[in-house]
């Protein structure tokens, strides 16, 4: 187990408490370094906690960092039973850590697609499931669900990927129904292509078919090729998703960036269309009472 905090404050932890995944890097880092600047405290989780050093160092007294793998769910049930021991409660959970998986669906073998599930959908779950009994004890909370541009629609090599995130947001649109009511929020976040190591460190590719160097070969070279290059910046991501929660109405889904709106936005025309134009065919499926 890792060493509690030195200076824990059950009872006055400053600010919002946060349970972060993920958050050696990327967006989990930049959420985790903007809630410590509000005065919050962090409990930052990251399969490599040392790679947060920096973090803790510059706020012993708000800040731990935990050794986390989210697809070991035992852990979890420790990891979220120290926050509690040492702070009294969790305020706001975040689960941000994953990965990318480029592959058809052909090329993508079982192996990865279950392993790309765990980290993304049965991790998650089994985190929120952890934190909620203390959240509805307290009758306050916020979960935040980091998904992405494509758990709203998806394109050929992403499918895998997409899967899971699509599977993390049915799960959070029908949690967010079920908690409203004890107090807690849920907002998805839909990230578009940001300046994290998605792209690069974080990016899984299957073993290639030639049959899909056409449809897929493209995302195959263009996502490692952005790496380092994209326009979103994943510090205004962490302001906009600290803005969201603060609001009084936060929304439900909150898409990040030109590319992530504009994209979701056409997504959404897209199937409109595609529903008005067949809606005919869709209503005439009932019995002739």
């Amino acid at each position: 187990m890792n060493a509690a905090p030195a200076t824990p404050s059950r009872d006055n932890a400053p600010g919002r408490v946060w349970l972060i995944t993920g958050a050696s890097s990327g967006f989990g880092r930049s959420i985790a370094a903007a809630a410590l600047a509000a005065g919050d405290t962090v409990v930052a989780t990251a399969r490599r906690p040392e790679a947060l050093d920096d973090l803790v160092s510059a706020h012993p007294d708000r800040a731990v960092a935990v050794r986390l793998d989210v697809t070991d769910t035992a852990r979890i049930a420790d990891v979220v039973a120290d926050a509690v021991l040492w702070y009294g409660r969790i305020d706001v959970v975040v689960n941000n850590a994953g990965m990318g998986l480029v592959g058809a669906v052909e090329e993508t073998s079982d192996r990865e697609l279950r392993d790309l599930m765990d980290l993304h959908f049965f991790g998650p779950a089994a985190l929120v499931r952890a934190v909620l009994p203390h959240m509805r004890r307290n009758g306050s909370g916020a979960v935040v669900q980091m998904s992405s541009m494509g758990g709203r629609f998806t394109f050929p090599g992403v499918g895998g990927y997409s899967a899971t995130k699509f599977a993390l947001e049915g799960l959070s649109e029908a949690l967010a129904a079920e908690v409203a009511p004890h107090g807690i929020k849920v907002l998805i976040v839909e990230p578009g292509s940001f300046r994290t190591g998605f792209a690069g460190g974080a990016l899984r590719q299957s073993a290639p078919l030639d049959a899909y160097a056409d449809s897929v070969g493209p995302v195959r070279a263009g996502l490692p090729d952005s790496d380092g290059k994209q326009e979103g910046d994943p510090d205004r991501a962490a302001a906009a998703i600290l803005t969201a929660l603060a609001a009084d109405d936060t929304p439900l889904r909150l898409p990040l960036g030109d590319d992530a709106t504009d994209a979701v936005l056409g997504a959404l025309d897209a199937a409109r269309t595609e529903v008005l134009a067949w809606e005919k065919v869709s209503r005439s499926t009932g019995f002739d009472d």
